[in-house]
């Protein structure tokens, strides 16, 4: 199965693990709760969606991989209890708590989450010496003397024995107490995350047409080689960072992060184009509503990769601006709903001010302490949080009335709302010119159903339509039918020897 398969089951016998009767008992008993071994080769994406789940559930994450255990961190270590039976005064070994299970306690007291999904990675690693007690836990949930807490549900996964020499293969007996999921690297499934990520354009650009190159595990005369969605996801930021430090990206460069020299220099080649089509052609510029006739002509009777290529750029500086302004929306309806509570509050502005703000910071918190915080939605809380701060700063004190104190944060808040609405006004704008630019380039054909094919299935931009409306989007789709011309356009584009 692919890895979105993999997490909807994953996702699915969670919620039905932590399922409760009417006595408040979990249905299915621990000693039956299977833990889950997603078995698949590394970088495809298994940490992932633990995360995810984990944060769509509402329920909190504890992460360990096991090539960093001994058995004494693990199980606990020993130390001597002095006890009395039957009258004679004994000495016996105990064990202390083990980390892993400590650190769910941890979570579970400074998140306020009392359940949650314990992610134990590379877990077919651990060292002879652990693997005993590694049986016991799979079976029982158990270290040494302390048990999983209730409400807690195992994962687990580790890499096939081709991709890691220190794989340990399972037999039956450990199988038999696990629910095996094999996982395979899918670029389909994997452009989803990629395009909702904002993974560089040349990136998903030359993927688009190479999928093969998308995950690779080979042998070389140089040693093992690799390629995986990890290291594209991490090349991807690095070459955004390197644009706005206008540094030099080369081979030596890209070979750090996809290690096939085939593909290094393939697509190095291809992202000195993507830089190059994104000069000449002026695109923002373009995007900007300065279309010129040399632009325009160009792309006319450039060849068709080239034309893909471009195509590719004005989607991915759209899906770019999309995105920003959905978060944007985000952030005020989030600020709105606090300001709601502070004008019709009973206690002081400030105060009131004062008091949704402690509760951001706090909510913030909780979140960070349960291992399943989004990097999206820690920037729109970090952001309501900021805006609170400034609303604090700007109330006034001692006012004459509720409305007075509470004047400049209304205005600060219309002011951001004003600059949303430009930020869509603006977007949209874009959107016009791109239609306008491949429509005068390409007529009706294969680039603009592309590009629109793109922005009906993105999910950003498919809520900026819905949201906000777009008049020639809405009047092209029509005309072009964006279903019709779509397999072709993808079979032309994998045929090509870039």
């Amino acid at each position: 199965m692919n890895i979105k398969q993999a997490k909807q089951y994953i996702k699915d016998i969670v919620a039905i693990y932590l399922k409760k009767d009417e006595f408040g008992d979990y249905r299915i008993p621990v000693v039956r709760q299977r833990p889950v071994f997603l078995l698949g080769a590394p970088g495809v994406g298994k940490t992932a969606i633990m995360e995810q789940i984990a944060s769509e559930l509402n329920i909190a994450l504890v992460n360990y991989s096991m090539t960093h255990h001994t058995r004494q961190s693990a199980l606990g270590l020993p130390f001597i209890v002095h006890k009395t039976y039957d009258g004679h005064e004994v000495d016996i070994s105990e064990y202390t708590m083990s980390e892993i299970i400590a650190s769910i306690y941890d979570v579970m007291e400074s998140s306020g989450i009392k359940e949650g999904i314990l992610f134990l990675d590379e877990i077919n690693c651990v060292s002879e010496t652990l693997a005993p007690a590694m049986l016991q836990f799979l079976q029982f949930k158990t270290f040494g003397k302390y048990s999983v807490p209730e409400g807690w549900v195992i994962v687990t996964a580790g890499n096939p024995p081709e991709y890691n020499k220190s794989v340990r293969e399972f037999d039956v007996v450990t199988y038999d107490r696990m629910k095996l999921m094999e996982v395979e690297a899918d670029y389909s499934v994997w452009k989803e995350y990629a395009v909702d990520k904002r993974l560089h354009g040349a990136v998903l650009g030359y993927l688009e047409t190479n999928k093969d190159d998308f995950y690779q595990i080979d042998t070389t005369v140089r040693g093992r080689g690799y390629v995986t969605a990890r290291g594209w996801e991490d090349l991807s930021q690095i070459l955004r960072m390197y644009e706005e430090e206008e540094l030099q990206v080369d081979e030596a460069l890209v070979g750090q992060y996809l290690r096939n020299d085939r593909i290094v220099r393939e697509f190095t080649a291809y992202y000195d184009l993507y830089l190059k089509y994104v000069s000449e052609y002026c695109v923002d510029d373009i995007l900007a509503g300065t279309i010129s006739e040399q632009a325009t002509e160009r792309a006319r009777t450039a060849r068709f990769d080239e034309r893909l290529s471009l195509v590719g750029i004005f989607s991915d500086r759209l899906l770019g601006a999309i995105k920003d302004t959905m978060e944007e929306t985000n952030i005020l309806k989030q600020i709105l709903v606090s300001l709601k509570a502070v004008k019709t509050g009973n206690d002081p502005v400030k105060d009131m001010l004062s008091s949704v703000r402690d509760a951001r910071e706090k909510l913030i918190a909780k979140k960070a302490s349960s291992g399943a915080y989004s990097d999206a939605d820690k920037r729109v809380d970090k952001a309501v949080l900021s805006f609170l701060t400034d609303s604090y700063k700007g109330a006034l004190d001692n006012a004459g009335s509720r409305e007075e104190a509470f004047a400049p944060v209304q205005d600060m808040f219309n002011k951001r709302k004003a600059a949303m609405q430009d930020q869509v006004e603006s977007v949209s704008g874009m959107m016009d010119h791109a239609f306008d630019f491949c429509v005068s380039a390409f007529g009706e054909g294969s680039e603009l159903v592309m590009l629109l094919t793109t922005l009906t299935v993105e999910k950003d931009s498919a809520a900026f339509i819905t949201t906000f409306g777009h008049k020639k989007y809405s009047e092209l789709s029509e005309r072009v039918m964006v279903d019709d011309g779509t397999d072709d356009l993808m079979k032309r584009a994998v045929a090509l020897d870039l």
